[in-house]
């Protein structure tokens, strides 16, 4: 089947066409992008199906992104993509607006017990029984003119996006097309969520080893890894290597020579930025203790799985009642938080990760189940 293919390559076909789409029911986005060197994704292409044809938008030659932006946060379209994490960095880099109402077809697979964590081309031929063709993912999008095994690739994603979501949205009950809808204005929520620098330190691998002193060097060290990633645009790890984090904040070295002997310190590394890294340790190392940040909860013993268990078996039952994948129920972060907020004996407090229908349908549950365990001897 030949696909119409429709390409807008200026401002003012991009205002007509979207003014056309703010009278549909959904729009199908996707977008491709370059990532290889950058902290910021580079688009490339952006692909709407609109359930008759594809329409390719080259974010090279436009400039005023002001209709999709209002289209994106139009409350009467529905916005229909695909495991669509960086495809919203893509567009709230380019519009500055993030797409709402959101129904993200891996999710709506999942409600629907088809498969948890779905590919897109899994879904493809599992819902349209249509095999699509191996991989355009890895190729140059920055590129111009686009190959045609480029354009098809690109157009194909828009036009049978459309036609999964058609496929999967009668299928899915009023309360379960509302859960995929609240699942993706979590994932829009988070983006919008602005990350402290300063608090990225506690997700830091072995963070909880450190001394309350050794934290505040952690704390900065992640801090400035952060900024200065986001500041010259590169991946964190071209700015200061994960692994060499922890090491730094243990062993605080305060010379060149110690400080790249440090586990996996980058040359460039040292020779771009090493002076400073050392005054900014021995700074942070200084801090007088009431600036020290607390210590760091230690993980979950042992011990602690076979509870973790018993809160997983909740969510799988309660998904196998309601025909859905086990694994969107209960977040594996979420019930480790729940645990942590009062382990051994309690009391127990549910987590703030824990919202909505799950909350509602499972809150109780959980907290009865762990009194339960704290009873058993």
């Amino acid at each position: 089947m030949a696909i119409d293919i429709h390409w807008i390559r200026d401002d003012e076909s991009l205002a007509r066409q979207c003014a056309e789409w703010q009278r549909l029911p959904y729009v199908a986005l996707d977008t491709e992008f370059m990532r290889v060197d950058t902290f910021y994704p580079i688009a490339g292409l952006i692909q709407i199906g609109d359930g008759a044809g594809a329409w390719l938008i080259d974010p090279l030659t436009i400039q005023q992104w002001q209709p999709l932006a209002q289209l994106l946060e139009n409350p009467a379209v529905i916005k229909v993509v695909h495991a669509c994490s960086e495809d919203l960095e893509v567009l709230l880099r380019l519009t500055g607006s993030l797409p709402a109402p959101l129904f993200d077809t891996q999710l709506a697979a999942a409600y629907l017990n088809l498969g948890f964590s779905m590919g897109y081309s899994r879904l493809v031929q599992a819902v349209l029984d249509i095999e699509l063709p191996k991989g355009e993912t890895r190729s140059d999008w920055l590129q111009r003119p686009l190959s045609d095994t480029q354009v098809s690739y690109a157009a194909e994603d828009a036009v049978h996006l459309a036609e999964v979501y058609e496929k999967l949205r009668p299928q899915l009950s009023d309360d379960k097309y509302a859960w995929v809808l609240e699942d993706g204005s979590e994932l829009v929520a988070q983006l919008r969520r602005e990350v402290d620098p300063y608090e990225i330190y506690r997700e830091a691998k072995l963070a909880w080893k450190l001394s309350r002193q050794q934290l505040a060097v952690l704390r900065e060290l992640c801090a400035w890894r952060e900024r200065e990633a986001r500041a010259r645009d590169l991946p964190r790890n071209r700015i200061l290597r994960e692994h060499s984090l922890w090491p730094l904040a243990r062993t605080q070295p305060d010379n060149l020579g110690a400080l790249a002997k440090i586990e996996d310190m980058h040359p460039r590394t040292v020779r771009q930025d090493g002076e400073f890294l050392l005054t900014l340790i021995k700074d942070a190392g200084s801090v007088p203790p009431e600036q020290w940040p607390p210590a760091l909860p230690e993980p979950l013993p042992i011990e602690a799985a076979g509870v973790l268990k018993q809160l997983r078996a909740i969510g799988q039952a309660e998904g196998e009642r309601l025909g859905i994948a086990p694994e969107v129920m209960l977040r594996k972060k979420t019930l480790e938080a729940l645990l942590k907020s009062g382990y051994p004996d309690g009391p127990y407090q549910l987590p703030d990760t824990l919202r909505g229908w799950r909350r509602e349908l499972m809150g109780q549950a959980l907290l009865q189940a762990l009194a339960g365990a704290g009873e058993t001897p």
